[in-house]
């Protein structure tokens, strides 16, 4: 009998490596320096690849960035990477360089546990996958958020300390420099200053500034290109008067970092005679004066903004919010332009937020009319005696007059019967037939094959064969009586393909080059080319063979009864 004896195998099985991840971060409160960031870079890249168990998967930086983690790149990019499975075992150095807020702490840490990845703090000796490590991380997450409470409230007295002292927070002004005690005057910059009060003053919006000064090549503080919203701060700004405004603005919440206006929560410090002044005081106040009148007109304050009458005046009753005036041409060929009123919540975020009906300017123009007792409309008249016009519903115009009086107006829209003019219907059959839309029967021959005697196009046809496959003819519209046979598929696109030159046929080389197809007789085909050229093809249909005999016949009906049969039972079956 023979023996059978089982060879253990005697190659050691390797353990798989950790993927080993470092998380770094240096933050500017406590005045570390790249220095530091770029010391922890180095040390746990040597660290992690110093064990041979482990798998090298990189270290993620931030640079002074604060330990709340919405602002974090890096952080974020090294949770996605766990998310992908590129990481097993993240490395850092304490809690407080992972985060500050125990709750988004202990989130985190939690989501990598459930996904099997290891946090390791050095500083704390802690283990995410330990038993007492979560405790331990909430205990010590929780002083961690102290001391970052701790240490925003020093650098907030240290900041109020040096408002009373009369020294601002913030030292980068686009005009000034400064020098250690005060700000001094870049004449370069000073004079596109003057320049951005002077347009103000003139009319110009800032829209139109920032226009001139990107022509002029002038660049902002920090080099990139003078923005409107950074010309309106230049105007609202008190220093370029030689004075200063300190604690316009506060931290509230040193979770957040988010900075808040300043209406009489703490004190604020105005300091006259600071530094020297680019503008003069008289003229910064007309500024401000200006500011505030062109608030009080809105839109109508921007020449750069093309208004109606109706702007500002037309209200949405679902959202309340202002209607804007869009248009579109009724034709290619045609220069007027048809108006409608839509809502701009509707516009900006679509009909889930606002489903407030858009009115053509006609109708709303009538509708004016008729409420104001008018046999045309009149802009002036309009603007004298209406407040607003609010949208209720599909169907209701509810008019507000300036003397305190309602009322009420139903309108319908034409919108359809005034812009389907007979051009635009012209115009959209003739698209249509050049740019059928996608169906069963639609393919490169539709619309390009015409008849010389119905002078209308082929249609086509499908019809089933015993095979079971199916046969595309081209022919004219039953009404037709042209005596052209059908124009079988299969025989067009070999007559196609060589009239291009081509091998095999090609849909989008034919769509390309041909222009029109048009069936000259039952011999003879034109087919006219995109390129202005003609070319004639003879084609001959195949006529009916003789009558077949009674026993074909027979034959003939067998074979399709036994196909139908097949059929109609695979279709049961399904």
């Amino acid at each position: 009998m023979r023996k059978i004896n089982k060879i253990e195998p005697s190659a050691p099985v390797m353990p798989t490596r950790k993927k080993v991840a470092a998380y770094a971060r240096v933050s500017e409160e406590k005045g570390r320096t790249l220095h530091s960031l770029s010391a922890q870079v180095s040390f746990y890249s040597k660290y992690i690849q110093t064990h041979r168990e482990w798998e090298y998967a990189g270290v993620y930086a931030d640079e002074g960035i604060s330990g709340t983690t919405e602002d974090r790149d890096e952080f974020k990019r090294l949770l996605e990477d766990c998310d992908a499975g590129k990481i097993d075992i993240v490395l850092t150095k304490s809690i407080s360089r992972f985060a500050r807020n125990t709750v988004d702490l202990l989130q985190t840490v939690r989501h990598l546990r459930d996904i099997g990845v290891e946090v390791r703090f050095e500083k704390e000796n802690i283990n995410s996958m330990s038993g007492d490590g979560e405790l331990m991380l909430s205990i010590l997450a929780s002083f961690a958020q102290e001391e970052s409470r701790s240490t925003s409230e020093n650098v907030k007295w240290a900041i109020r300390r040096n408002f009373q002292k009369g020294k601002p927070n913030s030292f980068c002004i686009y005009g000034y420099r400064w020098n250690g005690e005060h700000f001094v005057i870049e004449p370069e910059e000073a004079k596109i200053v003057k320049l951005i009060y002077d347009n103000f003053l003139k009319g110009m919006s800032a829209e139109q500034t920032e226009v001139q000064l990107e022509e002029m090549g002038v660049k902002s503080y920090t080099g990139g290109r003078f923005s409107n919203t950074s010309i309106r701060a230049i105007l609202k700004n008190e220093k370029y008067t030689g004075n200063m405004l300190l604690q316009k603005g506060f931290i509230e919440d040193h979770i957040t970092h988010k900075l808040k206006p300043n209406n009489g929560e703490l004190p604020q410090y105005w300091v006259e005679d600071s530094h020297e002044a680019i503008i003069d005081l008289e003229t910064y106040e007309k500024v401000q004066a200006e500011i505030a009148r062109r608030r009080e007109l809105g839109v109508f304050a921007n020449p750069s903004i093309n208004t109606t009458c109706f702007t500002s005046k037309i209200k949405c009753g679902n959202c309340g919010v202002s209607y804007r005036r869009s248009g579109k041409r009724q034709s290619k060929h045609s220069s007027d332009v048809y108006y409608i009123w839509t809502c701009q919540t509707k516009d900006r975020k679509g009909v889930s937020e606002c489903s407030a009906k858009n009115i053509p300017e006609k109708i709303l123009q009538g509708a004016c009319a008729q409420v104001l007792g008018l046999e045309e409309f009149d802009e002036d008249f309009f603007l004298d005696q209406v407040e607003k016009v609010v949208v209720n519903g599909k169907d209701e115009l509810i008019f507000h007059l300036h003397d305190g009086s309602v009322i009420p107006q139903h309108w319908k829209s034409t919108a359809r019967k005034d812009w389907w003019t007979p051009e635009a219907r012209a115009a959209k059959s003739a698209y249509s037939k050049k740019n059928p839309r996608s169906s069963g029967n639609i393919t490169c021959f539709t619309g390009k094959i015409n008849c010389s005697k119905c002078e209308q196009n082929l249609r086509r046809n499908t019809s089933p064969r015993v095979s079971g496959q199916k046969a595309h003819h081209w022919r004219c519209p039953p009404h037709t009586d042209c005596g052209h046979s059908g124009l079988e598929e299969n025989m067009l696109k070999t007559i196609s393909s060589d009239v291009l030159s081509i091998k095999e046929f090609d849909e989008g080389i034919f769509k390309e080059k041909v222009d029109s197809i048009t069936v000259v007789s039952n011999t003879e085909l034109l087919f006219q080319l995109k390129d202005g050229s003609k070319i004639t093809k003879q084609w001959q249909f195949k006529r009916r063979q003789p009558a077949w005999s009674e026993e074909r016949k027979k034959r003939q009906a067998e074979k399709m009864k036994a196909a139908w049969r097949k059929k109609h039972e695979q279709n049961k079956d399904n």
